[in-house]
């Protein structure tokens, strides 16, 4: 089969297109046809310095896909060939999704909301799960909460402004100007120029001085430790990126910090699906590359400043 892989870590320059065997699915996996896969920091991640993730070499990268189910293992019960599924694959000792088979565990997978395309459905799973996990599960956020998420027109950070929204949180995101419309209509109630004005004294500002209830960080340096700030006593931080800056600010006003690393489970990718179907989540796509310009998608993700996720044609 046809798929993009890495021989060594480094450079987008390891990636290349070659021919690899057609994976088999085990007892309880599903053999999906892949039609799109998308592109995540967590691949240029494992690209560079990938041996923590136990990937075999030559290494299949991509944590993402859309696509048709070609065949199943003994053991399956929820899915049989023909079905359109989406998931997010699982990274540790795995091959990935780019590629034009993969095979994947069937309690991660749901079937495909019929509304979306095969590129729509594969921008999905991983950035919504990451932005559930934190929104969702970790905040809590209910009706009457004020969330603050920082780059709210990010890969991750778009679907964390979605979800809170739909949770009936008041939504305050950070973006640069000529992101600001795109962020509201993804339901922020305000957008605080990062690059203008200092975001936790603005958010202090649109609080009445009280602070927001919980934060969600995608950016990474010392966003988490000026947003200590901004946050009310005993409210609730989250990050999926390093951290710089000092984090002794916490501890006068009972705050807690978690850092999220994506957990796949079942009823997480039902979920989205679900809030796809009722029209509160909507995927938002920057850019869509065959999957033979890889590399050049990974690098348009480095460079910085994409609207959304970027989305591999696999078929």
């Amino acid at each position: 089969m046809k798929a993009v892989i890495i021989r060594a870590f480094g450079s987008a320059d390891q990636l290349e297109l070659a021919s690899m065997p057609k994976p088999e699915p085990g007892p309880r996996q599903v053999l999906v046809k892949v039609m799109a896969a998308s592109v995540n920091p967590v691949d240029y991640k494992i690209r560079e310095h990938g041996s923590w993730a136990g990937v075999p070499m030559p290494a299949i990268l991509g944590y993402d896909a859309a696509g048709i189910v070609e065949a199943v293992g003994q053991q399956v019960s929820r899915f049989k060939p023909g079905d359109e599924v989406f998931y997010s694959a699982r990274i540790f000792g795995r091959q990935g999704t780019y590629a034009e088979y993969h095979v994947e565990d069937e309690d991660i997978l749901a079937l495909k909301p019929a509304k979306l395309t095969w590129e729509e459905a594969a921008s999905l799973p991983l950035a919504a799960i990451t932005a559930y996990d934190s929104i969702i599960t970790f905040f809590q956020t209910k009706v009457g909460d004020t969330v603050l998420v920082h780059a709210g027109a990010g890969g991750v950070g778009n679907f964390a402004v979605q979800l809170a929204k739909a949770a009936g949180a008041r939504v305050l995101a950070t973006g640069r100007s000529v992101n600001h419309e795109l962020i509201r209509s993804l339901g922020a109630d305000a957008v605080i120029d990062y690059q203008k004005v200092r975001f936790e004294d603005e958010v202090l500002q649109l609080t009445g001085g009280k602070g927001v209830d919980a934060v969600f960080d995608t950016v990474g340096g010392d966003t988490i430790s000026r947003s200590i700030k901004a946050v009310r006593p005993f409210g609730k931080l989250s990050t999926v990126v390093s951290l710089a800056g000092e984090l002794n600010g916490m501890q006068p006003k009972n705050l807690t910090l978690y850092f999220g690393f994506m957990e796949r489970t079942q009823h997480k990718i039902e979920a989205i699906k679900t809030l796809v179907e009722r029209g509160q989540l909507r995927p938002l796509i920057d850019s869509v590359y065959p999957l033979e310009k890889t590399a050049e998608a990974q690098r348009r993700l480095e460079a910085g400043g994409v609207r959304g996720k970027i989305v591999l044609k696999v078929v």
